[in-house]
């Protein structure tokens, strides 16, 4: 919180983005991380202790809120969760999408459970990061990523009244996982980097901002995650109402920084593959304080994506160092 209100820090906070890293680092299959909150919350405080974050976290797979709603979804032992078909296989059957409640949607209240859990862990010491889904990425979920693509050019007025139907769903999970006990709502929305600024400004950045209002009214802390290159949007990123907002390492830092000075915390950028999964500990040190000293005043430093599966311990270590102002052993 000193970081975000620009007051001095001890060192930058990690916020590194962990997910199937963290089930493999405690011998847990992917199909347990997703599907048993314990398992997510366990794997969670191990890396947060042996790799000095500063967050736990409860993100794990897209598909909570689209499985909630009826998205027929397969969890292979140890992969990565695949949808079958989408659920709105064509225009019409949106009237017969039903919104789920998240505290008695099967895999919503796993979420719920996990961020409990953490609370009694850790609540008051780590912040605790919940999860949501921004509307157009869940859109995308729901109807296929090719399919929406289409929408957009074919039938806006039809993906105007589906992300009406699915942001409701959205804030009231925001909302739960705050009373749960979470104490940042992040939101994904891969799908924008993917559109233009002007579809952006229309069918992503007025529910981001919907989202982030009903997370500021919760008293929790807003942050945009958006994976790409999303150079065309920052200035659009800097208006959702995020605190914190990721950026990818495609994305110039400088460039970003300056859009988001005096809105925004930076987060990221580094390679998380080139550099985090393949590089030498030095590069990953080297990398870290370059990001850190371009970030800005209020920087969270992070790869720019989530921590690749298979990461040399030495790596995350090696951040670690970093921003403790450490040497390298």
């Amino acid at each position: 919180m000193r970081r975000l209100g620009g007051e001095p820090v001890d060192r930058t906070p990690n916020f590194d983005i962990m997910m199937t890293f963290a089930a493999h680092y405690i011998g847990q299959p992917l199909s347990r991380y997703y599907l048993d909150h314990r398992v997510l919350a366990e794997a969670n405080l191990a890396v947060q202790e042996e790799f000095d974050l500063d967050i736990v976290q409860v993100i794990s797979d897209p598909y909570r809120e689209a499985a909630d709603f009826g998205l027929e979804v397969d969890f292979p032992h140890d992969d990565l969760p695949v949808a079958r078909e989408p659920l709105l296989a064509e225009p019409g059957d949106l009237s017969a999408l039903k919104s789920p409640d998240p505290a008695t949607g099967r895999r919503m209240s796993n979420r719920l459970e996990g961020i409990h859990y953490l609370r009694e862990r850790v609540g008051g010491q780590v912040p605790i990061m919940g999860w949501v889904e921004g509307a157009l990425a869940q859109a995308a979920d729901l109807r296929g990523m090719l399919n929406l693509m289409k929408d957009l050019y074919m039938r806006p007025e039809w993906v105007d009244e589906l992300l009406e139907h699915v942001v409701s769903v959205e804030i009231e999970f925001a909302r739960a996982q705050i009373e749960a006990g979470a104490d940042i709502i992040g939101l994904g929305d891969a799908v924008a980097s993917q559109i233009s600024s002007q579809m952006y400004q229309r069918f992503a950045l007025p529910y981001e901002k919907r989202i982030f209002t009903a997370v500021h009214e919760q008293g929790a802390v807003a942050r945009l995650h958006i994976c790409g290159d999303t150079t065309h949007i920052l200035e659009d990123m800097a208006a959702s109402g995020g605190d914190i907002i990721d950026i990818d390492w495609m994305v110039d830092i400088r460039q970003a920084a300056e859009a988001f000075a005096g809105k925004a915390a930076l987060c990221g950028n580094f390679d998380p593959v080139a550099v985090m999964l393949q590089g030498k500990p030095a590069e990953v040190y080297d990398a870290v304080l370059s990001c850190q000293e371009n970030g800005g005043g209020r920087y969270f430093s992070a790869a720019g994506c989530e921590i690749p599966d298979q990461t040399p311990e030495r790596n995350l270590n090696a951040q670690a160092r970093a921003l403790q102002g450490s040497p390298l052993d």
